[in-house]
């Protein structure tokens, strides 16, 4: 009987830890070489007097090389700033046991594209790729984190992630704060 429950402690454990399988938006190997991209995950959200702002992730893996996609959209019927990205930009991680991770924008500069909806609004949307610096992998991976901010071309700006929330955009609920927890074996 012992031996039962000790088998059944140990099926129910492994149930409770089972990782979600990877969800790719791209999974390409050609003559060229592999790519492969995790679906797009909304890390921010902020929505006010008519302004809205989200910012997205995605994970990346070019021939070996991991990297994360950021995607800011920015919604306004008024004046919309235009944070840029270039090859001095940073993205920096604050994680919950103290260490701050920062990555590396690769050498291109975008500032984003302005699209009009059918609603009047302005729509700016910016995209950039970071670099994981060496050894920050592993960090990542075994600790949440709540504080990121991102060096852009002229300015820098600070975001508070949050444990969980639902999202106005789409009813959803997301946990941000361990994104590289769970999804960085996905480009590995």
């Amino acid at each position: 009987m012992k031996q039962l429950i000790v088998i059944a402690f140990f099926l129910f454990t492994g149930n409770l830890f089972a990782q979600t399988p990877c969800d790719y938006s791209s999974n390409v190997t050609d003559s060229i070489g592999t790519y492969k991209s995790t679906k797009e995950y909304l890390m921010s959200e902020k929505i006010f007097a008519g302004n809205s702002s989200y910012i997205f992730y995605s994970l990346a893996l070019t021939d070996g090389l991991p990297t994360l996609n950021v995607q800011l959209i920015q919604k306004s019927k008024g004046f919309l700033k235009a944070n840029c990205f270039d090859k001095n930009s940073k993205l920096f991680l604050q994680l919950n046991n103290g260490k701050i991770i920062t990555m590396i924008h690769i050498d291109q500069e975008n500032c984003g594209t302005m699209l009009r909806d059918e609603n009047g609004f302005d729509n700016r949307v910016t995209s950039g790729i970071f670099m994981f610096m060496k050894g920050s992998l592993e960090d990542l991976k075994s600790s949440p984190f709540s504080m990121m901010r991102i060096k852009y071309l002229t300015e820098s700006e600070d975001y508070v992630i949050r444990k969980e929330f639902k999202s106005e955009l789409n009813s959803q609920v997301y946990e941000p704060d361990t994104y590289f927890i769970k999804n960085l074996r996905c480009v590995e």
